[in-house]
């Protein structure tokens, strides 16, 4: 008795990294809007003449559609949406920062809709020339809500009660915000109320907003993390030093 093949799937995709395999193929890590981080094999993708080579571009969404089960697929057709995001310099670099975040943070086959489009909307925005500090701050806000880490941003952990804009807090990974002298942690990031309401409105436009924000974020997803490095913080970082 023959077994059955596996279904034929299809999506919406965006191309998060590709990794070389043998002489002619890649690895895909594809971030799709139904069916969300996969791995997919795209066989003879490296030959000149492969209809694959340029839909397989960071940045540029395309229809992808793949069979088999497991852990990696077979990229059966990938085509080019009419769109593309042209990133240039620090936005790109941007870009990638966000792949590696959607690489190390999610897990294969874990469907992430709002997240598909908050990703398709940062991109869209670093094309555009928007603060890539926003920018950032806005998608890693999402990503940690998405994963089931949302941050607290209007009110105290431990009683409920709203942010005050002049008061400092203590921010604790899993908690949230307390007044300090109120059994904070030490090693917890401080920061104004204002800055965290700020956050909660998606505004960024106060410089100690966005200084304080970047600095919450970046502890908050090493947390997260668990001290990982992020390769592309890294080398904003670098840039940042020149």
């Amino acid at each position: 008795m023959t077994a059955a093949k596996a279904p034929l799937e299809d999506d919406q995709a965006f191309v998060l990294h590709t990794y070389p395999f043998r002489d002619t193929s890649v690895i895909v890590e594809a971030f799709t809007r139904r069916y969300g981080r996969l791995g997919v094999l795209a066989k003879g993708a490296k030959r000149p003449k492969s209809p694959l080579r340029a839909a397989l571009l960071a940045f540029q969404p395309v229809a992808m559609a793949w069979s088999g089960r497991g852990e990696l697929r077979t990229l059966t057709r990938a085509e080019w949406s009419g769109r593309q995001y042209a990133l240039n310099g620090i936005a790109m670099i941007c870009g990638y920062y966000l792949n590696e975040l959607i690489l190390k943070l999610l897990h294969r086959d874990d469907p992430h809709e709002a997240l598909f489009d908050a990703y398709d909307s940062a991109l869209a925005a670093l094309a555009g020339g928007e603060s890539t500090q926003a920018v950032l701050r806005r998608f890693e806000i999402a990503l940690l809500r998405e994963i089931g880490y949302a941050l607290q941003l209007d009110c105290e952990a431990e009683r409920g009660t709203p942010l005050v804009a002049e008061q400092r807090y203590a921010y604790l990974p899993e908690r949230g915000p307390l007044r300090l002298g109120t059994g904070a942690d030490a090693g917890t990031v401080e920061l104004q109320g204002k800055t965290l309401l700020d956050m909660a409105r998606g505004d960024f436009t106060d410089p100690l907003t966005a200084a304080e924000s970047k600095l919450l974020m970046r502890w908050l997803i090493g947390h997260h993390l668990e001290q990982r490095t992020l390769n592309t913080r890294q080398l904003l970082l670098e840039l940042q030093q020149l």
